[in-house]
């Protein structure tokens, strides 16, 4: 029997629900919900009362300390960001590639990825080639493949949000690198899922929502910037990222030492001290036992659905098929009305590029991959 790895009675949709969704809006675990309601009710809803402008500077140091254990980084390469599309917004001015490179990015990648070099390319500034991401095939090594003497950044998603398809990010990196291209990487649906190492990627720039994975609310993320990257000016400078910013000088721009400098203004504080406890939850539990625990998960749902024709986007054996996320089709039956099917039987999946995409995540257990085999036969 796989059971959870956390306790089901801190998540109380699951009375009610087979949750498998958390690729999508996550559930947020009751420890993290606390958090957020004694910080409501004993501080935020106080103004200044029990919050002091120097204890407000310092608020999102034990969030920042959290976030670089996670991604294997310095604390000062943490930047803590409102969205993930905050920072990635700023990466093409960031990165500054030549006038008329080549951008290369995947083509059913998550649209605040490609976005921001899409704009870029609409004003002539470089052009962005599209990498398909195809069972059949390699992602890595397509996207490698297609590096050349006009490539100047590659901007991808570590796993894909849609299929599950996992980047060799050392391999990519290595790439990058002999070229003397830059990497950006969106670590959305892996980070708190898998173990990460931005340390050891030197990528550019990596950025996660803080909703998903690792199990916090919408209004916050965090991102682990290149030393050169630190270094420089954020093309959008709040008034948060000074130094001192209570020493209020609108004639000036100081910035603070490290990514600091990237935080912009006042976020949502509920969301960062609720995203401190749950990303202390999964440090607590061990990344390497949540995706030990998803991938028992996938291979019990693959057993029991693979003979009545459903597909996984990759063989479980391939490795860069995710074992959090698992997409699944059939051939042979059209697709239409599944997930609603399914969410009339109390069942929450997602359809993302036409496939059935489901979630593995630590609250999970066996009974829910029964109860979705039992819907699917």
């Amino acid at each position: 029997m796989v059971s959870s790895l956390m306790d089901r009675s801190d998540y109380p949709t699951l009375q009610e629900t087979v949750y498998l969704n958390q690729a999508s809006l996550g559930l947020i675990g009751s420890p993290a919900v606390d958090a957020m309601h004694d910080l409501l009710d004993r501080v935020a809803r106080h103004g200044n009362v029990h919050m002091s402008d120097e204890e407000e500077v310092a608020f999102l140091d034990g969030l920042r300390e959290r976030a670089a254990r996670l991604l294997a980084v310095e604390g000062s390469r943490i930047a803590i960001l409102s969205s993930a599309s905050e920072l990635l917004g700023q990466a093409p001015f960031l990165l500054s590639p030549p006038a008329g490179s080549k951008v290369i990015a995947v083509a059913s990648d998550f649209p605040a990825i490609t976005r921001p070099w899409l704009r870029l390319a609409a004003r002539g500034e470089c052009l962005v080639e599209f990498v398909e991401d195809r069972p059949e095939s390699d992602l890595t090594a397509d996207l490698v493949a297609r590096i050349d003497g006009r490539t100047s950044v590659v901007a991808v998603g570590w796993v894909q949000y849609a299929t599950g398809t996992v980047i060799d990010v050392p391999r990519l990196r290595a790439a990058t690198e002999e070229a003397g291209v830059r990497l950006v990487l969106d670590a959305t649906q892996g980070a708190g899922a898998i173990r990460s190492d931005a340390g050891a990627w030197r990528a550019d720039l990596v950025v996660s929502s803080g909703y998903k994975w690792l199990g916090g609310h919408g209004g916050v993320a965090i991102g682990a910037l290149a030393p050169g990257v630190v270094a420089q000016t954020p093309p959008l400078p709040g008034w948060m990222g000074a130094p001192l910013p209570f020493a209020f000088d609108a004639t000036r721009m100081p910035l603070a030492e490290g990514a600091r400098r990237f935080t912009q203004s006042t976020m949502s504080y509920v969301s960062v001290v609720g995203l401190t406890t749950a990303v202390d939850q999964l440090l607590a539990t061990g990344l390497d036992r949540i995706e030990h625990h998803a991938r028992r998960l996938r291979d019990l749902l693959l057993d029991a659905v693979e003979d009545r024709g459903w597909q996984p986007f990759r063989h479980r054996r391939n490795p860069a098929a995710a074992s959090h996320i698992v997409s699944l089709a059939r051939p042979d039956a059209p697709f239409g009305g599944v997930v609603t099917r399914l969410r009339d039987e109390g069942i929450v999946c997602s359809a993302r590029g036409g496939r059935l995409r489901v979630s593995l995540a630590p609250y999970n257990d066996e009974g829910d991959i029964a109860a979705l085999a039992a819907a699917l036969a």
